[in-house]
């Protein structure tokens, strides 16, 4: 296999590990949570290798994963003081952890590979160059080795507690109510992001983690309301923005996780103007038709007041009407003719008339 393709599977598959814990946060409201675990780890990191003096070492991960749940339960300790809200909690505690990381680093490890731009960039070219072997067989890279194994748990971690997480996730109140410990799975969670976030340090640094996380379920969300597709969209997208972006940074000669971070948000980007329903054009669209659609519904209930009345032959006479509803001679031949055409109104000589349908609209418009 080509490390051209071997770089491009590593891509992917960190970009799904990442992809789908990362709906999870979007969900919850807890986005800037990745940004801080997948920084804040770097302490754990940098206190489990200076206790083993092995880079490859699991408790690496597992020094991680803890300094990911201390970040949690350091930010929900001071927010629950009630002094500070969520978001200043998290800009305390991250920041100092991170930075104890970056001056040890400095101060104690500048000489070896554990480096700041390793941590925040990752360099996925040299991924394939690091193989995993036993027994004198080469199994592949060990980046990919390592980010195939946390895909594994991350899928079986949500197809196992699916329910759990969506009832906890949309309604925890319902969830406590029912017996769950939606803390439990939190702290679980968490947990997933950390492990997650570590195993992909070395390849693709923790900008790109934090762009994988958020980037495609964003996106995903503004597509779908339905959880479990939205599980698969954000897949979708992260394997597109990891395509994409080692094949731009190929052809320009740049950062790969760089090109990879920009190419998700480009895609959110381009989601972002089109989506269907909640997208720009969507919602400008739906904003200038509401915009005809209220002075319909006004024409409706001016005739609907005047009609069986004296004085309804002044009130909805053709030539007059733009004085009694105080708009534009332009204007009102253009709602006349929407309405009209939407089978509100009808034209009788020099008389606009109510059909049985703009009738039942401006009723039901006045019992609201």
């Amino acid at each position: 296999m080509s490390p051209q393709v071997e770089i491009q599977l590593i891509a992917a598959v960190v970009a799904v590990a990442c992809a789908l814990p990362g709906v999870l946060l979007v969900l919850r409201r807890m986005v800037l949570m990745s940004d801080a675990i997948s920084h804040a780890i770097l302490f754990g990191i940098v206190i489990a290798f200076f206790a083993t003096r092995d880079l490859s070492s699991p408790f690496l991960v597992l020094a991680a994963a803890a300094t990911g749940l201390l970040t949690v339960v350091l930010v929900e300790l001071i927010n629950k003081t009630g002094l500070v809200r969520e978001d200043a909690a998290i800009g305390l505690v991250f920041p100092a952890l991170f930075s104890i990381g970056v001056i040890l680093i400095s101060r104690y490890a500048g000489d070896i590979h554990l480096d700041i731009d390793s941590v925040l960039l990752g360099e996925l070219a040299f991924a394939p160059f690091d193989r995993l072997e036993f027994f004198g067989i080469d199994f592949g890279p060990k980046a990919l080795g390592v980010m195939s194994g946390i895909l594994i748990i991350n899928i079986v971690f949500i197809v196992i507690f699916y329910k759990e997480l969506k009832l906890a996730t949309f309604d925890s109140g319902l969830a406590a109510a029912l017996g769950f410990t939606p803390a439990i799975l939190n702290y679980a969670l968490m947990s997933i992001v950390s492990v997650t976030a570590v195993g992909a340090f070395d390849a693709v640094g923790s900008i790109l983690v934090v762009a994988l996380m958020v980037a495609p379920a964003v996106t995903a969300y503004m597509l779908t309301d339905r959880l479990w597709l939205m599980f698969i969209l954000s897949a979708f997208f992260a394997v597109l923005a990891a395509i994409l972006g080692y094949w731009v940074s190929h052809w320009f000669d740049a950062s790969i996780a760089g090109s990879m971070a920009t190419m998700a948000g480009l895609i959110f980007g381009f989601v972002y103007l089109l989506a269907p329903d909640r997208g720009l054009i969507a919602i400008a669209r739906r904003k200038a038709r509401q915009r005809l659609e209220f002075p319909q519904t006004m024409l409706a209930i001016h005739l609907s007041h005047h009609e069986g009345r004296a004085g309804q032959e002044k009130e909805s006479r053709l030539a007059t009407l733009h004085h009694h509803m105080h708009w534009t001679e332009k204007f009102t031949v253009r709602i006349i003719e929407l309405a009209e055409r939407n089978g509100l109104v009808i034209k009788s000589g020099e008389q606009l008339l109510l059909t049985d349908f703009g009738r039942k609209i401006a009723h039901e418009t006045l019992s609201l």
